[in-house]
């Protein structure tokens, strides 16, 4: 089978999945763009080992955008038995969708999951025309098929795939023992009783500031690890406010470091005020960490379906956020968390992928 996936950015675990497909079809990618403008360097290091690779060249668009109209040049009928759209919210993406459509040509639209909205206004109506008519769709979860049907499409059409940002080798076969743990404790510096690592950008949206007014509801024996690089004058100045003395920035760590502050941490808290996945919570619950995040990180709502998993919470509240965190130190099963993750790896991503495109 000869697939074309359609996408933006050659992001790390897109590419990872992009070789494990590419070993299951004969698969070409075409980016709009090499790299995010709020990503550090390391996004750029990746290779394409089992897929065919195209950069585009463009007018760049917002973040991680661009305007291409040479997408054209790999959209002719025949050429490919399956075409993907990833980037259907881009001047690309839209201008594939519609050549496509022109030409009878049958495309698919794949993301890492949405919310839906109320469906008033041009942009609204926009996003409907071009995501209602195609022929399937690849969903995470499902909020996502709500967000799909939100636009028009046609739910015999919505099928579900386990997105990640892991190896089947990167998932736990045991829980970390108690000795484990205070090994890598003793090895990071760590000398609080209970550990909370959270890991993300600093920006508003990842809602940081919502965890310190939660921590200063928590006992001082709980050391909150947060790792994503340089924190921002504001919350420095919120957590010396505070006076939160167990509160450390990390910094970007490498993947096996950033592995040792998973395995070492009791919880896992994602304070988002949205995101449309969260691959860290696939990350930490390979680890065997349950997961405290918000009821708008698709992630947590498609993941974190019981009390042994950790728990869900409202946006903005710092007191039931507080709550949440206490309980799941309390109740967290780190062996069915390590349970409920299993299958979410990039060979089972790939796989579902071809038995979905093969079938319909």
């Amino acid at each position: 089978m000869k697939v074309l996936f359609l996408t933006n950015i050659p992001s790390p675990y897109r590419v990872n999945f992009f070789n494990e497909l590419g070993k299951l079809c004969d698969l070409t990618v075409v980016f709009e763009r090499t790299a995010s403008k709020e990503r550090d360097k390391s996004w750029l290091q990746y290779r394409t080992e089992h897929f065919q690779s195209v950069i585009l060249k463009g007018i760049g668009r917002g973040v991680a955008n661009a305007f291409c109209p040479s997408v054209v040049r790999y959209l002719k009928k025949g050429m490919y038995d399956r075409v993907i759209v990833t980037d259907f919210a881009s001047p690309t993406g839209m201008l594939a969708i519609a050549w496509l459509r022109m030409k009878k040509i049958p495309y698919w639209l794949e993301s890492d999951g949405g919310f839906p909205k109320n469906g008033s206004g041009f942009k609204e109506k926009l996003k409907k025309y071009f995501i209602k008519g195609a022929a399937g769709y690849f969903s995470t979860a499902d909020m996502h098929d709500q967000y799909y049907l939100q636009y028009g499409a046609a739910p015999e059409r919505i099928h579900r795939y386990p997105f990640t940002s892991l190896y089947n080798r990167d998932i736990l076969d045991a829980p970390v023992t108690l000795e484990q743990k205070q090994a890598l404790r003793k090895k990071l510096g760590i000398t609080e009783s209970r550990v909370l690592l959270s890991v993300g950008q600093f920006i508003h949206r990842k809602g940081f500031d919502v965890l310190f007014d939660a921590l200063a509801h928590l006992p001082e024996d709980i050391g909150c690890y947060v790792i994503g690089g340089e924190p921002t004058e504001e919350y420095l100045a919120q957590v010396q406010q505070l006076g939160l003395k167990s509160v450390h920035f990390v910094g970007f760590q490498p993947r096996e470091v950033l592995d040792d502050y998973y395995m070492a941490a009791d919880a896992f808290v994602l304070p988002t005020r949205e995101d449309i996945w969260g691959l860290v919570v696939n990350e930490a619950m390979a680890k065997g960490l349950p997961v405290v995040t918000t009821r708008r990180c698709i992630a947590g709502l498609a993941l974190v379906t019981e009390p042994a998993l950790g728990c869900l919470v409202p946006v903005e509240d710092a007191r039931l956020l507080a709550a949440a965190i206490e309980k799941t130190f309390i109740s967290a099963d780190s062996a069915a968390v390590l349970q409920r993750i299993q299958g979410y790896s990039f060979e089972e991503m790939a796989k579902r992928h071809i038995e979905i495109l093969t079938a319909f």
